[in-house]
């Protein structure tokens, strides 16, 4: 495909970028409400882990981060899309773990969605290994952090 035809469906690399990133990390996002508040946060980490270490999305993502850190162009889509549709997720995993009884009312979907995904990112940029062990301590810690009775 040469540059005239890219040009001819998406206005700017950012665009082309853009459809890129959402397509490869939309399957993803959703975490199935498996009748398990623990299961569901450990999926809430094993996502974006699996997308980062098994699937096209994580060479892709790496090689736009710090575009997405600071070209608005890129970065707001991205937020608006990619990042909100985590929050929006993981913020179902929450409303659905307070309605079981498993966490406290006050659990703060905004937090968890960056204890729990917050942390596969920094290994990423940072390195250390993502790991099933890794992400069962993540979710065990927001799980422990958030369960009803905790304070």
């Amino acid at each position: 495909m040469g540059k005239a035809t890219i040009y001819r469906r998406w206005a700017s690399k950012e665009e082309l970028a853009q459809e890129l990133l959402s397509g490869l990390a939309g399957p993803h996002i959703a975490i199935a409400d498996v009748g398990d508040t623990r299961a569901e946060l450990l999926a809430a980490v094993v996502n974006p882990m699996r997308a980062l270490t098994d699937t096209p999305f994580g060479p892709v993502i790496r090689a736009l981060l710090s575009q997405i850190a600071i070209n608005p162009t890129l970065g707001d889509p991205f937020r608006a899309t990619v990042v909100h549709g985590r929050r929006t997720e993981i913020a179902r995993v929450i409303a659905r773990g307070i309605a079981r009884g498993d966490l406290r009312p006050d659990a703060d979907p905004e937090v968890a969605t960056e204890l729990l995904v917050g942390p596969v990112y920094f290994r990423l940029m940072f390195g250390g290994e993502l790991s099933t062990s890794f992400a069962r301590r993540i979710a065990d810690t927001v799980y422990r952090g958030f369960a009803a009775g905790a304070a």
